[in-house]
């Protein structure tokens, strides 16, 4: 995959992940990057990057790029040649449906801001599947969540346990 390719499908995942219900046009992405990180790229730079007139970043563009779609900088490099999806592990293949199945989460349940954000919390780990299976265990522990509940959040803890009461723990 291509950097251009690269950023094409963070623009179609930011403006899912907005409730745009597509892809953030290269202006709205320079826009967003100037009001949300108070600098940017222009339509026209965003343009020849996509293109491949510009193969190459600059560190500190690619460090703003990397801040605003919160992706590793290493991410937005071409792939090298004879790179193919083919070559992940099962366990990261796997990974990343989980990832996939979370953002898709995180835009259905949009009208819920507290849910919508934690499961994006749990997408943006770097080994989702491994917190998900952390959060099965803390369920399943007696007690656990609603003591980490109270820990992590006083100020909601009673007022959330009547509204969602936790999982019984049989």
């Amino acid at each position: 995959m291509t950097l251009g390719d690269k950023i094409r499908s963070l623009r179609s995942v930011e403006g899912s992940l907005r409730g745009m219900g597509r892809a953030m046009t290269q202006f709205e992405l320079a826009q967003a990057m100037k009001r949300e990180l108070g600098r940017g790229l222009s339509q026209a730079y965003l343009s020849q990057i996509e293109s491949g007139a510009r193969p190459h970043l600059t560190h500190t563009t690619r460090e703003l790029l990397a801040r605003f779609f919160k992706v590793y900088p290493g991410f937005l490099v071409d792939d090298p040649e004879g790179y193919t999806f083919g070559l992940q592990s099962d366990l990261r293949a796997e990974d990343a449906k989980i990832d996939s199945w979370l953002f898709g989460g995180v835009e259905q349940f949009a009208a819920d801001p507290a849910l919508s954000e934690a499961l994006l919390a749990v997408a943006e780990v770097d080994d989702s599947r491994r917190a998900l299976l952390l959060l099965g265990e803390i369920l399943r522990t007696p007690g656990l969540a609603d003591r980490l509940g109270e820990v992590l959040r006083p100020e909601k803890s009673g007022q959330q346990d009547r509204e969602h009461p936790p999982p019984s723990a049989n």
